[in-house]
């Protein structure tokens, strides 16, 4: 092997690899862009900060799921993925995973909520056009691992953009869409005790804690409903479109 061959070993040196965390910094490259490095072990992985991280289009598309919703068209919607299919659909789950850890470490928490949506809308696909219940259950067993972080990035750009109580309610909003799913697989007696959840029901009482933040506009309305307190509940429903609507 030529020594004249290049090599990151001044980088590997220079930037250590910490097993108990997540490494990660913006650099520039060869053409001036932005990218993404994140230090993993024995290497690194660089990735884009548009379109797939790979920087790959695939078939001419933008992503991989692109390409597989514009060959509906072709093949119907009854389409079942093939093998390679089902190969390149697991690609594009790992490398917006990896970029949608790299964008909550960041603290770029848009992005990180547009790579979640990416990747729910891509088990979507997959959930109707699957080969077979195995393969599903490879994927499906990560969604409210996904909403997590869906739920968080939503729930910290609020705070940082719009305000404590629009991070709470984020939060509420995201608990109750994780609820259905416990529900929709039958074991929402699990819901309360689930470690995802009670992450995401710390960060909301933290947020509450810190910023002051007490019952929401919402959950007032929700509390007015349910005590049949109509009146209080039309009042608090038209200042929530008020709001809203300013937003």
């Amino acid at each position: 092997m030529s020594q004249d061959e290049p090599n990151i070993d001044e980088i590997l040196e220079n930037w250590p690899y910490d097993s108990g965390a997540i490494e990660v910094r913006w650099c520039l490259g060869a053409d001036g862009r932005d990218v993404i490095q994140m230090r993993v072990d024995m290497g690194l992985l660089q990735l884009e900060t548009t379109g797939r991280p790979d920087g790959a289009q695939p078939h001419g598309h933008e992503t991989y799921l692109d390409y597989l919703i514009a060959r509906t068209l072709i093949d119907g919607d009854a389409m079942t993925l093939s093998e390679e299919q089902c190969a390149e659909v697991d690609r594009e789950f790992v490398q917006y995973y990896h970029r949608r850890v790299c964008y909550l470490k960041l603290q770029e928490f848009n992005r990180a909520a547009d790579d979640a949506d990416h990747t729910l809308a891509l088990m979507d696909f997959c959930l109707q056009h699957s080969p077979d219940e195995q393969w599903t259950m490879s994927h499906e067993q990560y969604r409210p691992f996904v909403m997590f972080h869906r739920i968080q990035a939503g729930a910290l750009f609020q705070l940082e953009h719009r305000g404590a109580e629009e991070a709470v309610e984020e939060v509420n909003v995201g608990l109750d869409r994780l609820r259905h799913l416990f529900e929709r697989h039958g074991v929402e007696e699990e819901f309360d005790e689930d470690e995802l959840v009670k992450r995401l029901v710390e960060l909301r009482e933290s947020v509450r804690h810190e910023y002051g933040v007490g019952r929401t506009l919402q959950e007032r309305l929700t509390d007015a409903v349910a005590s049949e307190r109509y009146e209080l509940a039309a009042k608090l429903r038209d200042e929530l479109s008020r709001r809203t609507g300013k937003l």
